[in-house]
């Protein structure tokens, strides 16, 4: 059984035991999350699709950590104009544990 959830804005297939990262949520550690934008269910070859999603269908979670991703450098240059810029980001994630799938 699987399920096709929104999450921050993105769409993610999420299992029963699966761990995900996902945008930076601001819940606590420990904590339990409930999603109800569930836009696809499949269980034993039987196909659920919502309009824009499934009623009743929801799938619960729980924080396990906030940790950044990996550093990504941004490096700009102009030839013989003696510019250069270099730029670092990191993204902060969540990573969550589907508990249920409901639906």
């Amino acid at each position: 059984m699987y399920a096709i959830v929104e999450i921050a804005g993105q769409q993610f297939k999420v299992e029963k035991d699966k761990k995900i990262f996902v945008h930076r949520l601001e819940n606590e550690i420990g904590d339990s999350l409930e999603f109800g934008k569930v836009l696809l269910i499949e269980n034993d070859g039987e196909v659920k699709v919502g309009t824009p999603v499934v009623e009743g269908a929801k799938v619960t979670a729980k924080v396990l950590a906030h940790p950044r991703g990996e550093k990504v450098l941004v490096f700009k240059k102009k030839r013989r104009k003696t510019y250069q810029k270099c730029n670092g980001h990191r993204q902060d994630f969540t990573q969550i544990q589907i508990e249920e799938v409901i639906g």
